[in-house]
């Protein structure tokens, strides 16, 4: 069972199980939590649409095998590190610490290679899958919590869940399990997210 799959399952797992998943991940590569020791040039907020929004990861199976996809391309392909994401049906948003010439060569063939898979598997050949895509480099460690906060909001903020602990495809799961509830308030009001988003992720 891949770690994509096991999230599925998350909120149901006994604390042992949640700590394997956890421990796992991290030793995968991903997530890391909590900011670059030094923010640099290289730590972006990373996202991507689908063609008019449509809905083209609409199962609990290919959300987790996008985000497995994702998340170990990140870390294996690019060398790069992810510090906080989330899958959705129509877009993903990660921050990650990568060297954006690498990262847009292989994310274009990540893209590309769902592309054909999911036109396959859809039959809808010729479709086009992915519209947008874009990169905001993090300035500061306010724009860094702000960013990790507005990705676990997302799944809420979208409509597809009313609590986003009931979205297993985001780095939330990792977060709570790491550093607890209340932390996760505290970033929360220390760093809101306001309008974040506006005219990008409307």
């Amino acid at each position: 069972m891949t770690a994509g799959e096991r999230m599925y399952d998350y909120r149901k797992m006994t604390p042992d199980q949640r700590a394997e998943v956890v421990a796992e991940r991290m030793a995968r590569g991903y997530p890391w939590h909590g900011p670059p020791r030094s923010l640099g040039e290289n730590a972006y907020m990373l996202s991507a649409a689908s063609f008019e929004h449509r809905a083209v990861m609409p199962t609990a199976e290919r959300l987790g095998e996008f985000a497995d996809a994702l998340l170990a391309g990140v870390a294996e392909q690019v060398g790069g590190t992810v510090h906080a994401w989330v899958v959705l049906p129509n877009h993903y948003h990660l921050v990650a610490s990568v060297e954006m010439q690498a990262f847009n060569s292989w994310v274009g063939r990540l893209h590309n290679g769902k592309a054909t898979q999911w036109n396959r598997e859809d039959a809808t050949p010729g479709r086009k899958v992915w519209f947008r895509f874009s990169d905001r480099q993090i300035r500061n460690e306010r724009h860094y919590y702000a960013s990790v906060n507005y990705i676990h909001g997302n799944p809420v903020k979208h409509g597809y869940v009313e609590d986003a602990r009931s979205w297993p495809w985001s780095s939330l799961h990792e977060y709570l399990e790491q550093f607890g509830a209340e932390t996760l308030r505290e970033w929360w009001r220390e760093y809101p997210v306001k309008d974040y988003g506006r005219g990008w992720d409307d």
